[in-house]
Order: structure tokens, then C-alpha cells, then sequence
């Protein structure tokens, strides 16, 4: 039987990313196994990740356990990453491997070059977003684009998620015979979206707030890559009627209640965690918020598109994709509160406007279903 690695920093990106990619593999006749760092909670917690582990022990998947860390500073933990990489790699013979996130991913294209499975394996990279990009530091984008262009050299197809990094990744020397790939994502499965129904009454009654309150959501970690804070700050300009909804957890928790807190009531904030009925969220809501610093191209706000949401975003990486100024919502500069404040307002006050956008946005989204991307990345693997 042929075999297969997925490999990832993190298991969320597995679990929520590439699920629908280890079940085409094992419907190819691969035997897949997972390499990823299930110690690492930083975007899932412990009891999600147990949920997780049991969920791949019925799909017969094996799991190795590797330290990967989520920061390129780190010396000791790369080292030892790539030590676990490298005896995996001595102790398994692989035909295929399909990798993820760039730190991870570098480190095990390095320990693939250096074992003896090199020649017989293929290897694929999907860049969910290239961390060099224009406005970013540039000791960060020297950094991050020379980790790309080094793992590069040790790929057979290098898969790009939107059309900017598709034009840079060109521009890296692939394996010999090497390509790049566009593929729009890893998509969205609109039948089961259109199955689920919203009720905002119900959730405005769990949050204790009146039903004609105008519910702005993100979702997304509580980092500040996912700036957050700046529909917060954009709230204290707005109407008092007007609350801000977050699905995700992460290290900014506390950081945007005090921020909260000192601009406009804890009331108007409503941190949700981690949720599972994302779905059913976003058609309870009005406005969906994705202020990003930086997108590969960003699942959440493709999904509320679906759903029948205005978007809000910033005019950023992957997301110029499919957010269009003025027809699928509003696109803004990430840095600029008053810009943001004044696209939740337009759609606060004009709900015909946000009722022509939901019918727009419903039918963008079909570019994005799942069966358009699982027949890519059908094509793909079968090519290699």
C-alpha cells in the first residue's frame, strides 16, 4: 500500500484544514499518518486535541507526536524537531508527503533532503499565505522569504492558495521537474451551510442583549495578526446598539477585555471561545468583521460569505481574492479605525444595501465549494 505523511506546526491545521485532503489520499489507497505537535495549545485546547487524536484513531491514521514550534527563533526546539523528522524519516518509508505552515514544513523538507527516501518520495508544500508580504517588517520578510526559497529546492509541488503569493512562488527553483499549483483554498461545503439555519433571537437572548441589536462577528485566534482591536476601537465610535461577537481563543484574551473595557463596556464585547457551531453563528448575525494584518486567503470570511454576510475586511494578501469594495462588503486598510467604523456604519444604517450584498456574496462563494477544490487536488496528487 502506498503511504502518505501530512505534516503541520499545529493540529488545528489539520483538523480544520485538511481533513477533506487525508480522506482523498486514503481514497487514492494511501495510508496516511499525521506528524504535528499535539502538545501545542495555542489555537486548540487540550480536550479539543484528545477529541482530535480519537477522531484520527478511527480514520486507522497513525500520529507522531513532534516538537514543532510556531517561532523561527527558537533554535533548541528546531534542532530537535528536526532530529524527530529525520529518525521518522529513517523509520518509515513514505511515497508521498504533503506539508504545512512554514517552520514545520522547512524542517521537514530538510530532514527529507537528508534521508534516504529522498529520491523514491514526492513532496508537496501548500502556503497557506507567505509571512513576507508588502507593509510587514522587513527583518520578518527577510526572514520568512528566504525559509521559503530554501524549502523550496527540496519541493516537487509547491500548492499557493491565492494569486499574489502564485506570483511569487513562481520566482522560487523548485526539485527538478518541479511546479506551482494555484488552488483557491482548501473550501467550504455549502450544502451542509445551506442546511444550517440561524437564529439570532435565541443568541441574543444567551448573550442578554436585545434582539434589534445589530451583531458584528469575527472569527478567528485572538492574536494580533487577526486585529481584532481595531473593530473594538471602531466600536466606541459607533452606535451603542451595535455589539461585537468573536469565536476563537488565544494569547489577546485579556488584552481586548481591558481594551474593551476602556472604550466601550465589557457589554458590547462577547469573547465565544471555541466553537463549533460557527455556522449557525454567522446566520444569527448581521456584519462579519476580517481586519487581518496578514491572509492566505482566510476560510472564515469565505464561509460567511456563504452564509449570506457583508464582509468587512482589510485589503490584504489572499483576501483581495474575493473581497471587493463596495460590492461584497468594504475593504480597508488594516491600520485604518475610521475606515472601518465608517463601512460598519454604512451597513448599519442600509439594510437593503447589506440584503443585495448577502445575495452577491452567496453566489461568489460558490467558487469556492469543496468538490471545485477536491478535484484539484485530485489532479495533483494523481500527477505526481
Amino acid at each position: 500500500m502506498k503511504r502518505a505523511l501530512m505534516t503541520a506546526t499545529v493540529p488545528s491545521m489539520i483538523g480544520q484544514f485538511n481533513m477533506n485532503n487525508i480522506k482523498l489520499l486514503q481514497e487514492l489507497g494511501y495510508k496516511v499518518d499525521i506528524a504535528t505537535n499535539f502538545n501545542d495549545y495555542t489555537v486548540w485546547n487540550q480536550e479539543r486535541i484528545n477529541k482530535f487524536e480519537n477522531e484520527l484513531k478511527e480514520l486507522n491514521i497513525q500520529t507522531f507526536n513532534i516538537s514543532f514550534s510556531r517561532n523561527p527563533k527558537d533554535i533548541k526546539n528546531l534542532m530537535n524537531s528536526y532530529k524527530q523528522m529525520k529518525q521518522l524519516f529513517d523509520n518509515q518509508e513514505y511515497t508521498l508527503i504533503h506539508t504545512h505552515t512554514p517552520i514545520s514544513s522547512l524542517i521537514t523538507r530538510l530532514a527529507y533532503k537528508r534521508s534516504n527516501i529522498y529520491e523514491a518520495c514526492k513532496m508537496i508544500y501548500t502556503a497557506h499565505g507567505f509571512h513576507f508580504f508588502k507593509g510587514n517588517n522587513p527583518i520578518k520578510n527577510l526572514i520568512f522569504r528566504n525559509i521559503e526559497k530554501i524549502g523550496a529546492k527540496y519541493t516537487d509541488v509547491l500548492i499557493t492558495i491565492n494569486k499574489e503569493d502564485y506570483e511569487a512562488a513562481k520566482r522560487f527553483k523548485l526539485k527538478k521537474n518541479g511546479k506551482v499549483e494555484y488552488v483557491p483554498g482548501v473550501g467550504i461545503d455549502l450544502n451542509k451551510i445551506n442546511s444550517i439555519k440561524g437564529d439570532k433571537r435565541s443568541l441574543c437572548k444567551r448573550l442578554g442583549i436585545p434582539l434589534n441589536t445589530t451583531l458584528v462577528l469575527s472569527v478567528g485566534e485572538l492574536n494580533s495578526n487577526k486585529n481584532h482591536k481595531i473593530i473594538i476601537e471602531a466600536l466606541s465610535k459607533l452606535p451603542q446598539d451595535i455589539h461585537y461577537l468573536i469565536c476563537g481563543l488565544g494569547p489577546n484574551k485579556n488584552y481586548y477585555k481591558e481594551l474593551a473595557n476602556k472604550l466601550i463596556g465589557t457589554n458590547r464585547l462577547h469573547l465565544l471561545g471555541y466553537r463549533e457551531d460557527i455556522i449557525n453563528i454567522m446566520k444569527s448575525c448581521d456584519i462579519f468583521a476580517f481586519p487581518s494584518l496578514r491572509e492566505g486567503l482566510g476560510l472564515a470570511a469565505i464561509e460567511a460569505m456563504a452564509s449570506g454576510l457583508p464582509i468587512v475586511t482589510s485589503n490584504r494578501g489572499g483576501i483581495l481574492d474575493y473581497s471587493k469594495n463596495g460590492v461584497t462588503g468594504y475593504s480597508c486598510d488594516p491600520n485604518d479605525m475610521l475606515a472601518f467604523k465608517n463601512a460598519i456604519e454604512s451597513l448599519y444604517r442600509d439594510s437593503k444595501l447589506r440584503q443585495k450584498m448577502s445575495r452577491t456574496n452567496k453566489n461568489l462563494a460558490m467558487n469556492y465549494d469543496i468538490s471545485i477544490i477536491k478535484s484539484r487536488m485530485e489532479e495533483i496528487y494523481k500527477s505526481i
